[in-house]
Protein backbone atom coordinates (compact mmCIF):
# COMPACT_ATOMS: atom_id res chain seq x y z
CA UNK A 1 0.00 0.00 0.00
CA UNK A 2 2.66 2.29 1.17
CA UNK A 3 3.94 1.89 -2.37
CA UNK A 4 0.92 2.85 -4.17
CA UNK A 5 0.90 5.76 -2.63
CA UNK A 6 4.57 6.97 -3.04
CA UNK A 7 3.80 6.43 -6.87
CA UNK A 8 0.52 8.59 -6.91
CA UNK A 9 2.58 11.22 -4.96
CA UNK A 10 4.94 10.93 -7.68
CA UNK A 11 1.83 10.99 -10.63
CA UNK A 12 1.02 14.46 -9.16
CA UNK A 13 4.47 15.98 -9.13
CA UNK A 14 4.59 15.31 -12.79
CA UNK A 15 1.47 16.23 -13.43
CA UNK A 16 2.38 19.90 -12.35
CA UNK A 17 5.36 20.17 -13.99
CA UNK A 18 3.49 19.26 -17.61
CA UNK A 19 1.40 21.96 -17.13
CA UNK A 20 4.35 24.26 -17.29
CA UNK A 21 6.55 22.70 -19.49
CA UNK A 22 6.86 24.07 -23.06
CA UNK A 23 8.80 21.75 -25.69
CA UNK A 24 10.76 24.21 -27.90
CA UNK A 25 11.10 23.23 -31.41
CA UNK A 26 13.71 25.07 -33.65
CA UNK A 27 11.07 24.21 -36.59
CA UNK A 28 7.53 25.27 -36.03
CA UNK A 29 7.18 28.58 -34.11
CA UNK A 30 9.59 32.00 -33.87
CA UNK A 31 11.92 32.49 -31.14
CA UNK A 32 9.83 35.48 -29.44
CA UNK A 33 6.57 32.49 -29.75
CA UNK A 34 8.70 30.95 -26.90
CA UNK A 35 9.68 34.04 -25.03
CA UNK A 36 6.24 34.98 -24.33
CA UNK A 37 4.54 32.15 -23.68
CA UNK A 38 7.37 31.31 -21.27
CA UNK A 39 6.43 34.76 -19.83
CA UNK A 40 2.61 33.66 -19.68
CA UNK A 41 3.43 30.34 -17.69
CA UNK A 42 5.67 32.04 -15.04
CA UNK A 43 2.55 34.58 -14.37
CA UNK A 44 0.21 31.48 -14.00
CA UNK A 45 2.42 28.71 -12.44
CA UNK A 46 6.08 30.75 -10.86
CA UNK A 47 8.29 28.72 -12.74
CA UNK A 48 8.55 27.52 -15.93
CA UNK A 49 10.34 24.07 -17.18
CA UNK A 50 11.55 24.61 -21.22
CA UNK A 51 12.58 21.11 -22.80
CA UNK A 52 13.77 20.49 -25.99
CA UNK A 53 15.67 17.99 -28.53
CA UNK A 54 18.47 17.39 -30.47
CA UNK A 55 19.03 20.88 -33.05
CA UNK A 56 16.56 22.83 -30.48
CA UNK A 57 18.30 22.98 -27.96
CA UNK A 58 20.49 26.47 -28.68
CA UNK A 59 16.48 27.84 -29.49
CA UNK A 60 15.26 26.84 -25.87
CA UNK A 61 19.45 28.18 -24.44
CA UNK A 62 18.30 31.52 -26.52
CA UNK A 63 15.30 31.51 -24.70
CA UNK A 64 16.27 31.17 -21.15
CA UNK A 65 18.98 33.82 -21.67
CA UNK A 66 17.07 35.99 -23.18
CA UNK A 67 14.25 35.70 -20.58
CA UNK A 68 17.44 35.74 -17.66
CA UNK A 69 18.89 38.96 -19.43
CA UNK A 70 15.70 41.03 -19.26
CA UNK A 71 15.62 40.22 -15.42
CA UNK A 72 12.15 38.18 -15.70
CA UNK A 73 13.62 34.90 -14.60
CA UNK A 74 16.56 33.03 -12.70
CA UNK A 75 17.72 29.58 -13.26
CA UNK A 76 16.44 26.97 -10.89
CA UNK A 77 17.93 24.26 -12.72
CA UNK A 78 19.50 22.44 -15.84
CA UNK A 79 19.18 18.95 -16.56
CA UNK A 80 20.83 17.02 -19.74
CA UNK A 81 20.16 13.55 -20.81
CA UNK A 82 20.12 11.25 -23.82
CA UNK A 83 16.76 10.00 -25.29
CA UNK A 84 16.57 6.75 -27.06
CA UNK A 85 14.81 7.27 -30.50
CA UNK A 86 14.10 5.55 -34.17
CA UNK A 87 15.29 7.43 -37.21
CA UNK A 88 12.68 8.06 -39.14
CA UNK A 89 14.03 7.56 -42.69
CA UNK A 90 16.60 4.85 -41.81
CA UNK A 91 14.71 3.18 -38.67
CA UNK A 92 17.59 2.80 -36.67
CA UNK A 93 17.88 3.51 -32.98
CA UNK A 94 19.72 6.64 -32.29
CA UNK A 95 20.31 8.33 -29.55
CA UNK A 96 19.14 12.55 -28.98
CA UNK A 97 20.76 15.02 -26.57
CA UNK A 98 17.91 16.68 -24.45
CA UNK A 99 17.71 19.64 -22.11
CA UNK A 100 15.44 20.54 -19.57
CA UNK A 101 16.02 24.18 -18.24
CA UNK A 102 14.04 25.50 -15.02
CA UNK A 103 13.36 29.06 -14.85
CA UNK A 104 11.76 30.77 -11.97
CA UNK A 105 10.25 34.31 -11.73
CA UNK A 106 12.60 36.82 -10.45
CA UNK A 107 12.13 39.17 -7.72
CA UNK A 108 11.02 41.93 -10.65
CA UNK A 109 9.10 39.95 -12.38
CA UNK A 110 5.77 41.10 -11.90
CA UNK A 111 7.09 45.42 -12.37
CA UNK A 112 8.89 44.63 -15.13
CA UNK A 113 5.87 43.15 -16.34
CA UNK A 114 3.51 45.29 -15.60
CA UNK A 115 5.45 48.17 -16.87
CA UNK A 116 5.86 46.45 -20.22
CA UNK A 117 2.01 46.45 -20.23
CA UNK A 118 1.65 50.02 -19.75
CA UNK A 119 4.03 51.05 -22.49
CA UNK A 120 1.79 48.52 -24.47
CA UNK A 121 -1.09 50.95 -23.53
CA UNK A 122 0.56 54.17 -23.77
CA UNK A 123 2.16 53.49 -27.35
CA UNK A 124 -1.16 53.33 -29.35
CA UNK A 125 -1.89 56.44 -27.84
CA UNK A 126 1.05 58.39 -29.22
CA UNK A 127 0.56 56.93 -32.59
CA UNK A 128 -3.13 58.28 -32.92
CA UNK A 129 -1.78 61.69 -31.50
CA UNK A 130 0.67 61.94 -34.22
Amino acid sequence: MEEVTERVANLALNDIHKKNRIQVSNTKKPLFFYVNLAKRYMQQHEEVELSALGMAIATVVTVAEILKNNGLAVEKRILTSTVDMRDEARGWPIQKAKVEIILVKSGQFDELMAAAAEEREVAPEVEDQS
